[in-house]
């Protein structure tokens, strides 16, 4: 675990080491801990989220549950969106469970780091497929990049680098490997010990051995005295698969791959048909039980 101290604007973040001294303050008396996916599970990409989804959502929170959104998308990026989804406070786990941040009316604090051994990634990628983007997560910012991305690509500033030993000079929870046929490379990135998790055919997420979304909420958990009997996850992707194993009551999209839907313990609606707000309102009566 790293031990950066990070600045989002005026709040100054728990480095990651401090992580139980940030969560200490923490009330234990919520039943229930509902995690979420984001996009292809609330939201499509780049569109808001209908207000049956929305609905759904003050549902869990007015319930009392603790609702823990995770993606794996940047932490910067994540706070966006869970902000235009009336969220004003709870959890939010992003880069697929290397970070995770406290999410207040004011703010959020960075209160877990997971950090990634970025030097031998890059150099694997420079030697097998040096046709590819590189990125490096700058928690709260943006990116550092070997080259830039496409508009839309990546959130936050784009911090372009000469060399490529500068990716790794800096510590960074996540990598980012863009390109045509990326995908190809993940089975080579796991191979050398890390978590390696496409996205897309062109985009692979990369992050520190072990670390998934799962590991990121089973944290939460910890802290809350949340019992694991009353853990609810829905998604939809390859990267919400160790989160439905983790859970107690697991929910998959209906247009979640085949992969997906075969581990989760229920299949809700598609996103057309708000399958989010039906998996939701299920979740209110799972954690009841």
């Amino acid at each position: 675990m790293g031990h950066t101290t990070y600045h989002q604007g005026n709040i100054v973040s728990a480095t990651a080491s401090g992580a139980t001294a940030a969560l200490s303050d923490v009330p234990i008396s919520t039943p229930a801990l509902v995690a979420c996916d984001v996009e292809g599970t609330l939201v499509r990409a780049g569109r808001r989220a209908t207000p049956a989804v929305l609905d759904a959502i003050a549902a869990v929170h007015e319930a009392g549950h603790h609702l823990a959104v995770a993606t794996g998308a940047s932490l910067s990026s994540a706070v966006q969106v869970v902000r235009r989804l009336g969220i004003r406070e709870g959890w939010v786990v992003a880069a697929n469970g290397a970070v995770t941040a406290r999410l207040r009316a004011d703010g959020y604090s960075v209160v877990d780091v997971r950090l990634l051994a970025a030097e031998p990634v890059c150099r694997l990628v420079a030697r097998t497929r040096p046709d590819l983007s590189i990125a490096a997560e700058v928690v709260g910012t943006g990116y550092r990049v070997t080259k830039r991305f496409p508009e839309r690509q990546l959130s936050g500033h784009q911090d372009v680098l000469r060399e490529l030993e500068e990716i790794w000079a800096r510590p960074t929870p996540r990598l980012v490997v863009y390109g045509q046929w990326a995908r190809r490379l993940a089975p080579a990135l796991r191979a050398s010990g890390v978590t390696a998790i496409p996205a897309r055919v062109d985009w692979v997420d990369v992050t520190a051995p072990g670390v998934s979304k799962a590991t990121a909420l089973e944290n939460i958990r910890v802290e809350l005295g949340v019992a694991l009997s009353r853990t609810v996850a829905i998604g939809d992707g390859e990267n919400d698969l160790e989160m439905l194993r983790w859970a107690a009551t697991s929910i998959a999209m209906g247009h979640a791959p085949e992969s997906v839907r075969a581990v989760a313990d229920r299949v809700t609606g598609t996103i057309d048909e708000d399958g989010a707000a039906g998996a939701l309102r299920d979740a209110l009566l799972l954690s009841a039980r």
